[in-house]
């Protein structure tokens, strides 16, 4: 029986810590996960898009699951990303998280086909269905090239009970505006989080709870900050905190995809860790590491 948990709050996309031979760079994840449970994150999701996911084979994908899984060791909710272009895959994927004792699954759906919305919908059904755990969709439609549109995700929630919550990575406010009023009308208990960092206030004042933002692997405090401080009723401060995150944003744009730019600034704030990616993505000029480091001196989220 699945139990519907509550998930909320500020939950970090964490970076896969590896060596470019595709090895986990076991001491320097384990760093990165202590770091974060201690800076009093909701959760953790291990292989989002910042996870490089998308490079890994199946074998090691399920290597960083089993990893984290008993890292963490019950101290913090976990979610593991298991989605693919498959059905099959992604079921194979996501029991495999429940039976290593993942608190949930997220599922983007299927990535270069685009799917007649019937298609998509029995994807997300038979998922479902097959997985006894609490499952978080994950929008992101910049990437996937399909929207999960408000109405359907009402659908897909209205038959599926153990589809708890959505991941709205969107650059339109109207959208996540519009799953928070469609959705918990019906759903209250129905997780919405923002995806993009600068989302998560404005998320939270229309009714929404929480945020997955990428930012937050390396600089908890903030995403904490503003949400504790709203919940708190302290908009202030929340407000403050707002900007400060908005003035990290530029780093976002030093190169694509941007794991190697949070990598380094992970290194920055004094966490030992591995900073090599998997192919394609490269390394960092020295240029743009100097880039990095400048940008977090000057916000002081580093001081030296």
């Amino acid at each position: 029986m699945v139990t519907n948990r509550q998930f909320q709050g500020i939950i970090p996309p964490v970076p896969t810590i590896l060596f470019k031979e595709g090895q986990i760079d076991e001491k320097g994840m384990g760093n990165l996960i202590d770091f974060l449970i201690h800076s009093k994150v909701d959760g953790l999701f291990f292989l989002g898009s910042g996870g490089e996911f998308g490079q890994m084979p199946v074998e090691l994908r399920k290597e960083v699951a089993e990893f984290t899984i008993r890292y963490v060791n019950g101290r913090v909710p976990v979610l593991i990303g298991t989605g693919t272009p498959s059905t099959n895959e992604t079921i194979s994927l996501s029991l495999h998280a429940k039976d290593l004792g993942a608190d949930g699954v997220i599922v983007i759906n299927p990535y270069y086909y685009k799917l007649t919305e019937e298609s998509l919908f029995q994807h997300y059904a038979e998922i479902a269905e097959n997985v006894d755990l609490p499952i978080i969709l994950y929008n992101y439609p910049e990437l996937t090239g399909q929207d999960l549109a408000p109405d359907f995700v009402l659908r897909l929630v209205n038959q599926c009970s153990n589809i708890v919550g959505i991941k709205d990575t969107v650059l339109a406010v109207g959208h996540t505006r519009e799953l928070i009023q469609t959705i918990k009308s019906e759903h209250p208990d129905f997780a919405v989080f923002s995806g993009y960092d600068e989302h998560l206030l404005n998320t939270l004042s229309l009714g929404g709870d929480g945020s997955i933002p990428l930012t937050s692997s390396f600089a908890p405090e903030i995403s904490v900050g503003i949400y504790q401080s709203f919940k708190e009723g302290n908009y202030a401060q929340a407000i403050d905190f707002h900007q400060q995150l908005a003035s990290l944003l530029p780093l976002y744009k030093l190169d694509s995809p941007f794991m190697n730019v949070v990598k380094e600034a992970i290194r920055l704030r004094g966490i030992e860790i591995s900073t090599d990616v998997l192919a394609p993505v490269r390394s960092l000029s020295p240029e743009t590491k100097e880039l990095v480091h400048s940008l977090l001196l000057e916000k002081s989220i580093i001081s030296f």
